[in-house]
């Protein structure tokens, strides 16, 4: 694996690179802000806050600095919260306000479990049916790890790995198993930032991610099986030795 903090190696996609707006992007957030609700916004500006460990778990919530902190009013914040509860991001106590949900190992290793079997049957479909545009989409998707990688941007690679599989998950043609890989993944958000914040991790995501893309382009659904199973247990590594 290489430690440069320079381009991944020379046999990468080699595709015009996506505007440096992919990297910066809170996730779920458009590129116009003033095109969202008010309460669109302040869910995403405090769940990207909640996922990036820059609010922590178990960490009391308070609405008035939420309000200060988005600059947004009490109430698209507080419905904000609420949906964030629904989602197990945050945890409301009745008369005692509200907190960031504790990360659980057993919560990550259940969910990692769960990918492990749906995700496999995901990118064996996929290599199946992905189109010429599917296979670009998902490569569009890979280019953008040059520069997340040479910035060391840990959260724009999360992203990254975000938006990489649910392009995958789309190439599948099968919207159910889409939707709940999409959930899946959301709630693997803040593992992942929690579990691979080091610089070296990044290029070992790269690294498995063109893997799993080569075999895609290649039509190949074991071999595609074979990359995802690695991939996921790389993470179920990384979560064992982080919580």
């Amino acid at each position: 694996m290489p430690n440069e903090t320079t381009a991944p190696p020379p046999n990468a996609p080699v595709r015009r690179m996506p505007d440096a707006t992919d990297a910066t992007t809170p996730p779920g957030s458009s590129a116009s802000p003033e095109g969202r609700s008010l309460t669109e916004r302040a869910y995403e500006a405090i769940k990207h806050d909640i996922i990036t460990l820059r609010l922590r778990p178990g960490e009391p919530l308070n609405e008035a600095q939420l309000m200060q902190s988005t600059g947004l009013g009490r109430t698209p914040v507080h419905q904000a919260m609420h949906r964030l509860a629904l989602e197990g991001l945050v945890v409301i106590l009745p008369r005692k306000g509200a907190m960031v949900a504790p990360v659980s190992l057993n919560d990550a290793l259940e969910i990692i479990d769960v990918r492990m079997i749906n995700e496999t049957y995901c990118v064996e479909l996929a290599a199946r049916a992905a189109t010429p545009d599917d296979l670009a989409a998902i490569e569009a998707v890979l280019l953008r790890s040059r520069d997340a990688i040479a910035a060391r941007d840990v959260a724009a690679m999360m992203r990254i790995d975000r938006d990489f599989h649910l392009a995958i998950s789309r190439a599948s043609r099968n919207q159910t198993l889409a939707d709940l890989l999409r959930g899946l993944h959301e709630r693997s958000l803040r593992f992942w930032f929690l579990a691979l914040s080091t610089p070296s991790h990044l290029e070992g995501v790269y690294e498995e991610h063109l893997e799993l893309y080569d075999a895609l382009a290649a039509h190949d659904a074991e071999r595609a099986r074979r990359a995802i199973a690695r991939h996921i247990d790389e993470f179920r590594t990384h979560i064992l030795k982080a919580i």
